[in-house]
C-alpha cells in the first residue's frame, strides 16, 4: 500500500515526465491580493498569467498546493468533521497548461495517471461533462465527451449542470466548462445492498461516491454585464483532492482513516484516553450517540490543527480582523469540540503540533522551522478562548435562571447573538447547553440578527467594478526602480464604485509608480501633459501589476502623459523600508538567528516591524540594536541590487527567504553590506539617506511575536526638538538648575516627606473627629445615631466611618456628609446587626438619599457612598437616610 508521501511524489514524477515544471506550493495565506484572503484553489497563484498580465512560460506546470476553504463561495467549515471527506486545509494536486495542450491532453493524462500509474479500477470511475446552457448560448461540451469516450463506456459519461460543471473564478473573469472524475469506492457488498449503480449516486452527496479530480477548461472571460467572450489563450487548470486520492489508494472509506490523519487521531486518543472508531469499526458495530460525538470532535481537531498550524507558518496569526479572524474562528471551533465532547478543559490542540510536524514536516519544511512559534500561538489562543467559554457558560446559566423565574423556556435570539458576536460563543454550543437544561433558543431571531450584521458589513465593503475599457494592447512595464518620472500611455481603465464614492483604476504601459505590496505603501503623484494634470491618489497591486487610483479620467485617455511620482513621500517611504532591513539584521545580531520577520508596514512617516521572539526585548538590547543600525547608516552603504536572479542563486548570495512569502522563478535581491534579503520594494540608494534611526516602542503582538515602531530622518529630528523644548521648559520650572536630575530628586524626596506628614496629620484629625462624634452621638430606640457635615476629602471620610464602626460595633447608624473641592459626598455606615435584624441596606438607602444632592452611588448592605453636585442638599440627604432607617 502506498503511503501519502509516496502518492504525492508519484504525482509530481508523472507530470514531470510529461514535460511539466514542478513548482513549489504558494503560501496558503495571500498577502497582496485585495480580492482573496486565502489560497482556496490551485490556480490562485496563476491568476496574473490567466488574466494575461504575465508571460506564461513555462507553459506546463504541476504542483501540490496548500488550500483553505472556510469563507466566501467555498465554505465547508460546518461540514468538516461531520462527514468523512470535507476539510478546511487540504492539498490540491494540479497540472496546468497555458496555451499548450487543452481538453484532449488533460483528459488523456488524467486517465493515464489514475489507471496506468495508480491502478484504480476503471469500472469505478465516472466522468461528468457540461450539459450546456441555452440561455448563454453554450452547447454541451461534446469535445470533452468525445475524448472521454476513448477511455470509458457511454454510461459512465454523465451530463452535469452549470452549478457542478461550469467553473468561474468569481462574478467576473476567466471561466469555462469543467469535467469531474468521480470514484465509486463502495465495497461489493455495499453496491449489492444499495441496488444503485455508481452513475446514479454521482453528485448525490453519497459519502462513498465522491469527486476526486476536476479538469477545468478555461475558454471564456465573464464580463461585468454577465456576457461571455473568448479568452485569447485556452487554459487547463486541474485540481485533485490529495486527501481523497490517498483514501482511494489505501482502500479506506474515510479520509480520516488514512495515514494523513491517523497519526494525529492516535495522539488525540493517547491524550484524552478516549477511543476513535474507524469507518470499518463503526460499520461493523453501530456506535452510540456519545461515541459519534467523540468521533466528530476528534476529526474536527485533527483537521483544524492542520489549517491553523499551516496558516501560522505562512505568517497569519489569529486576530479579530479579516484573515486572522478566520483562523481564530477555525481554532475556536476545535477548542469548543474538544471542550464539549473530549472533556478537555485546558489547552489541548497545541499538544498535537509535534505529531503534525513529524508527519508533514519533511514535505513542508516551514512546519519544522516554525514549530515553537506555532505551539506558543495555539496555546495562548486556546487558553484565552477557554476563559471565554467559561464566562459564556456562566452567562447562559444566569439567563436560564432568569427564564425559569419568568416561567419561559426559550432563550432570546438577540441574547444568543450577543454571546456569539461579543464572546465568539457559537450558536450550536448555546443550543446544546440550553437543551441539556430543557430550554430552546430562538434560532430564527438569531439568524435575523446575523443577517443584519452581514448586511452592514456587505454595505460597508461593497465594491462595484465595471469592465476594463481597453485602449491599447500590451503588458505593463514597471520602471520605478530606476525612474520617478516616465512617459506613458493608458493601456486600460475601469470605473469603481465603493460606498457611493466613484473613482477610476488605470493600468499604464510604463509606470514608475510602486503598487502597495510587502507592507510598503503605494506611491502617489500625477499624470501630466500640456492639456491637463490628473492626480494619482494611490497605487495598489493587483495580479502583479500597478493599478493607479484617480478621482477623474483624463479628458483624452489615449493621449501621452508623463507619470510623475511624489518624490518627497517616495524617498521617506524608501528610507523607512531600508531601515526595516537594517533593523532585521541588527535584531538577528543581538537576539539570535531565530528572529524572523513576521510582518512590516512602511509609509512616509511610519516604520513598524513584527518579528518572532519569545520574550520582551530589554532596554539594553534595544539600545544595542539602535547602535548597530545607526552605525550602518553612518557608513553610507550603497544599495547592491540584483534583479531577475534565479531563486537558488539568490539563496547562495545569502538572501533570507521568509516562510509565507511567494517567490517566483526569478527574484530581486537587495543588499546593504551584511544585510541581504529577497525584496521587491523601493529602497534608499544608500543607508546614509535614512539619516538617523530611533526606536519608539517595543511591545507584544501575540505569543512569540514582538513589534517595534521606530522613526527615521526628519521625524527623528523633530522628536529631538520636542524633547529639547520639553527639557528646557522643565529646567525653567527649577530656575534653570545645572544638575536638573539632582534638583528633581530633591523635590521628590521633599514631596514624599511632606505627603507622609500630611497623611499622619489627617489620620490624627480623623481620630479626634471620631472621638468627638462618638461622644456627642444620639441614642434613638436603642440605636446610636451619628450624623454630621464636615470638610473632608473622600478617603478621610471613608477612614472616619470605618473608625466609628470599630468604636460602636453594634446598633450603629452613621451618616456623614462631606464637602471637598465644592463637591458634596454622602457616606452611610451601619453595624452588622442593623442589616440582619432591621433588614436595612446602605446601598439601597443611599440611592434614594443621593437624589437630594443631585447625585448617585451605591455599595454594600453595611457601607455605601454617593457623590453629587448640590452641597446645599447635604443636610436634607442625611435626614432622608435617618427617615428611611425608621428609627
Amino acid at each position: 500500500m502506498m503511503t501519502a508521501n509516496e502518492i504525492r511524489e508519484s504525482y509530481k514524477k508523472f507530470f514531470e515526465q510529461h514535460g511539466h515544471t514542478i513548482v513549489p506550493s504558494a503560501p496558503m495565506v495571500i498577502k497582496d491580493d485585495p480580492t482573496l484572503m486565502f489560497t482556496n484553489a490551485g490556480m490562485n497563484q496563476w491568476k496574473d498569467i490567466i488574466l494575461g498580465t504575465r508571460e506564461p512560460e513555462p507553459r506546463r506546470r504541476a504542483d501540490t498546493q496548500k488550500c483553505l476553504r472556510v469563507s466566501g463561495k467555498h465554505n465547508d467549515l460546518e461540514e468538516v468533521g461531520h462527514d468523512t471527506y470535507h476539510h478546511t486545509m487540504f492539498e490540491m494536486l494540479g497540472n496546468w497548461s497555458f496555451g499548450d495542450y487543452f481538453k484532449e491532453g488533460a483528459i488523456d493524462m488524467a486517465w493515464e495517471y489514475l489507471v496506468s500509474v495508480l491502478k484504480l479500477n476503471p469500472e469505478d470511475l465516472y466522468v461528468t461533462v457540461f450539459e450546456g446552457s441555452p440561455e448563454e448560448n453554450i452547447p454541451r461540451d461534446e469535445e470533452a465527451a468525445k475524448y472521454w469516450a476513448k477511455h470509458v463506456p457511454e454510461d459512465h459519461i454523465i451530463n452535469g449542470n452549470k452549478h457542478d460543471n461550469f467553473w468561474e473564478m468569481g462574478d467576473t473573469g476567466p471561466c469555462g466548462p469543467c469535467s469531474e472524475i468521480h470514484v465509486d469506492s463502495r465495497t461489493p457488498e455495499q453496491k449489492a445492498a444499495s441496488g444503485k449503480t455508481g452513475r446514479e449516486l454521482v453528485n448525490q452527496d453519497d459519502p462513498q461516491v465522491i469527486e476526486i479530480w476536476n479538469l477545468v477548461f478555461m475558454q471564456f472571460n465573464r464580463k461585468a454585464d454577465g456576457s461571455l467572450e473568448k479568452l485569447s489563450m485556452n487554459v487547463i487548470d486541474t485540481g485533485m483532492g490529495f486527501e481523497r486520492l490517498v483514501r482511494m489508494m489505501q482502500g479506506k472509506h474515510s479520509n480520516y482513516d488514512t495515514d494523513v490523519f491517523q497519526p494525529i487521531i492516535k495522539a488525540e486518543q493517547d491524550l484524552t484516553g478516549l477511543k476513535y472508531f474507524t469507518f470499518e469499526e463503526e460499520t461493523a458495530n453501530p456506535i452510540s450517540k456519545e461515541q459519534n460525538e467523540i468521533n466528530i470532535a476528534m476529526r474536527v481537531c485533527a483537521d483544524h490543527l492542520r489549517a491553523v498550524a499551516f496558516s501560522i507558518a505562512d505568517g497569519q496569526l489569529p486576530s479579530n480582523a479579516k484573515a486572522g479572524y478566520v483562523i481564530r474562528r477555525i481554532l475556536r471551533r476545535a477548542v469548543r469540540y474538544a471542550y464539549t465532547f473530549l472533556g478537555q478543559k485546558e489547552g489541548f490542540i497545541y499538544k498535537l503540533v509535534p505529531t503534525l510536524v513529524h508527519e508533514m514536516g519533511d514535505a513542508f519544511p516551514e512546519l519544522k522551522a516554525q514549530q515553537q512559534l506555532i505551539t506558543k500561538v495555539i496555546k495562548e489562543e486556546e487558553d484565552s478562548f477557554l476563559r471565554t467559554l467559561e464566562k459564556g457558560i456562566s452567562m447562559i446559566g444566569d439567563a436560564m435562571e432568569k427564564l425559569k423565574a419568568e416561567g419561559k423556556n426559550q432563550l432570546d435570539g438577540v441574547q444568543a447573538f450577543r454571546l456569539f458576536d461579543t464572546y465568539g460563543f457559537p450558536l450550536d454550543l448555546t443550543e446544546l447547553i440550553c437543551r441539556e437544561h430543557g430550554f430552546s433558543v430562538d434560532e430564527e431571531q438569531f439568524n435575523a440578527e446575523m443577517q443584519k450584521q452581514k448586511d452592514r458589513a456587505r454595505n460597508a465593503a461593497a465594491v462595484e467594478n465595471s469592465d476594463w475599457t481597453e485602449l491599447m494592447a500590451g503588458e505593463q512595464q514597471f520602471v520605478g526602480y530606476d525612474y520617478t518620472e516616465y512617459n506613458c500611455h493608458i493601456l486600460r481603465y475601469r470605473k469603481v464604485t465603493q460606498k457611493k464614492n466613484e473613482f477610476y483604476e488605470l493600468v499604464l504601459d510604463y509606470t514608475p509608480f510602486y503598487g502597495e505590496m510587502g507592507g510598503q505603501v503605494g506611491d502617489c503623484g500625477v499624470l501630466v501633459n500640456e492639456a491637463e494634470t490628473i492626480e494619482i491618489i494611490d497605487t495598489k497591486r493587483e495580479n502583479n501589476q500597478s493599478i493607479h487610483i484617480v478621482k477623474q479620467l483624463p479628458k483624452d485617455p489615449t493621449a501621452e502623459f508623463m507619470a510623475c511620482v511624489d518624490t518627497d513621500k517616495r524617498d521617506a517611504s524608501a528610507a523607512n523600508h531600508t531601515a526595516t532591513h537594517l533593523l532585521d539584521y541588527a535584531l538577528r545580531q543581538v537576539l539570535g538567528d531565530h528572529v524572523e520577520q513576521k510582518g512590516s508596514y512602511v509609509s512616509a512617516d511610519t516604520l513598524r516591524f513584527d518579528f518572532s521572539h519569545f520574550q520582551k526585548v530589554t532596554d539594553e538590547e534595544l539600545r544595542q540594536v539602535e547602535r548597530i543600525v545607526n552605525d550602518m547608516i553612518r557608513q553610507d552603504i550603497h544599495i547592491d541590487e540584483h534583479r531577475d536572479v534565479p531563486f537558488e542563486e539568490a539563496k547562495q548570495l545569502g538572501a533570507i527567504a521568509l516562510f509565507g512569502e511567494k517567490y517566483g522563478d526569478k527574484v530581486r535581491v537587495v543588499r546593504f553590506g551584511p544585510s541581504c534579503e529577497f525584496c521587491g520594494g523601493i529602497h534608499a540608494t544608500s543607508t546614509g539617506r535614512i539619516g538617523f534611526f530611533k526606536i519608539l516602542t517595543e511591545s507584544s503582538v501575540a505569543a512569540g511575536i514582538r513589534r517595534i515602531e521606530a522613526k527615521t530622518g526628519k521625524d527623528c529630528e523633530e522628536m529631538l526638538y520636542q524633547l529639547e523644548d520639553t527639557l528646557k521648559a522643565v529646567r525653567a520650572f527649577f530656575n534653570n538648575a545645572k544638575d536638573l536630575q539632582g534638583v528633581i530628586k530633591k523635590y521628590i524626596d521633599e514631596h514624599d516627606t511632606m505627603k507622609k506628614d500630611i497623611e499622619q496629620f489627617k489620620a490624627q484629625a480623623v481620630e479626634r473627629t471620631k472621638d468627638k462624634l462618638v461622644e456627642k452621638a444620639q441614642v434613638l430606640n436603642g440605636v446610636t445615631l451619628i450624623k454630621a457635615v464636615l470638610p473632608l476629602d473622600a478617603q478621610s471620610a471613608k477612614d472616619l466611618v470605618f473608625k466609628i464602626r470599630e468604636a460602636v460595633p453594634s446598633h450603629l447608624l452613621c451618616v456623614i456628609g462631606t464637602i471637598s473641592a465644592d463637591k458634596p459626598m454622602l457616606s452611610i455606615m451601619m453595624s452588622d446587626d442593623m442589616v440582619k435584624e432591621q433588614g436595612l441596606h446602605a446601598g439601597q438607602m443611599i440611592r434614594e438619599a443621593a437624589k437630594l444632592i443631585q447625585g448617585g452611588g451605591g455599595g454594600q448592605p453595611h457601607f455605601a457612598s454617593a457623590g453629587g453636585k448640590n452641597t446645599d442638599g447635604l443636610n436634607a440627604a442625611i435626614d432622608k437616610v435617618v427617615e428611611l432607617a425608621k428609627l
